[in-house]
């Protein structure tokens, strides 16, 4: 049955079915049992295509991502997924792999299929959304980047202090007396290169010199911990603690420091970020950065369903991550 066959069976106006299946307010309540008999009785179910036609919302958002695997971005977008389905929300969730071709995809077809926002969760976004063709996709609906940035109209940002999250580290590591202090960086990104800069500025807000060669390329994985520090001590390097930008890396850092019979964190101290499940498995367990993913997540769905809906004023906003103490510093 259609909605005027419903109509038609309960002896009422189409409007009336529909203001019922809205849940309106202005509907006797006789009606309303009556159409909602109907309704029971027949197993009808409503057309979101068509509730989004007359609504002019399809009650849809996407969140793109890079990997849903990786246990940071699988934090934000569960969070961002169960908190727009608490809101009455369908979300899609699209992996994109970093790739400007399938970013640039996804987001033609969830445009296509009448999307009425999106959130993008990842800095790398900072960088694949500047050509072109993808902002002239993005400025057609709403976008929230979750720890990203476009100046972009309808475009806002969750932030995470990234610089400052690694400068918390080495602040820490300095207080208890570390001072040969080399970071990893794991990947190429503006959140990492943020990182990178933090850990450069507070190692010179420390008085510790030549801050550049301290800073080593590796990959973000335990084995790009585990090289790294291998090398470190092949070449003889003199050093007592490793800042990471991950806290994979890290873990891989403590692996390769343990094997090499360098005890932690009595001869050396590691540093992760991101307070994942990484952090708690490594044993001894991680001193990590907390950036806070489930605050961006929420932060984010709020601010999205703000644009949307027009409800509240909307603006930008930054978190500031904190330091989690653990058992290798």
């Amino acid at each position: 049955m259609n909605i005027y066959d419903i109509a038609r069976e309960a002896g009422v106006s189409i409007s009336t079915v529909s203001r019922v299946l809205n849940n309106k307010e202005n509907v006797n309540e006789n009606t309303r049992r009556k159409v909602e008999e109907v309704l029971r009785r027949s197993n009808y179910t409503p057309s979101a295509i068509a509730r989004g036609m007359v609504s002019k919302s399809m009650r849809t958002v996407a969140v793109l991502t890079v990997d849903i695997r990786v246990p940071h971005y699988a934090r934000t977008a569960y969070t961002i997924e169960r908190e727009f389905s608490r809101r009455g929300y369908e979300v899609t969730i699209c992996n994109t792999g970093g790739e400007l071709a399938e970013t640039e995809k996804y987001l033609r077809t969830v445009i296509e299929k009448k999307a009425d926002g999106i959130v993008l969760v990842g800095s790398v976004f900072n960088t694949l959304c500047r050509t072109p063709e993808i902002e002239s996709l993005l400025k057609t609906l709403p976008v929230v980047l979750a720890n990203g940035k476009l100046d972009l109209p309808n475009s806002y940002s969750v932030l995470v202090d990234d610089r400052y999250g690694i400068s918390l580290a080495v602040d820490h590591l300095v207080s208890r007396g570390y001072r040969e202090l080399y970071y990893l960086k794991d990947m190429d990104t503006v959140s990492a290169r943020l990182k990178c800069e933090g850990f450069v500025e507070a190692r010179k807000k420390h008085g510790l010199e030549g801050s550049g060669k301290y800073v080593l390329e590796t990959s973000l994985s335990i084995d790009g911990g585990m090289k790294a520090v291998q090398e470190l001590i092949r070449t003889k390097q003199k050093f007592d603690a490793i800042v990471c930008g991950e806290d994979i890396t890290a873990a891989g850092a403590v692996k390769a420091l343990l094997r090499a019979g360098i005890k932690v964190p009595e001869e050396a101290a590691v540093t992760g970020f991101n307070n994942s499940e990484y952090a708690r498995i490594c044993e001894p367990q991680l001193t990590t950065i907390d950036n806070k993913p489930e605050l961006v997540a929420m932060l984010s769905v709020q601010l999205l369903t703000s644009l949307i809906e027009k409800t509240d004023a909307y603006s930008s906003c930054t978190i500031q991550p904190e330091l989690v103490q653990g058992k290798t510093t």
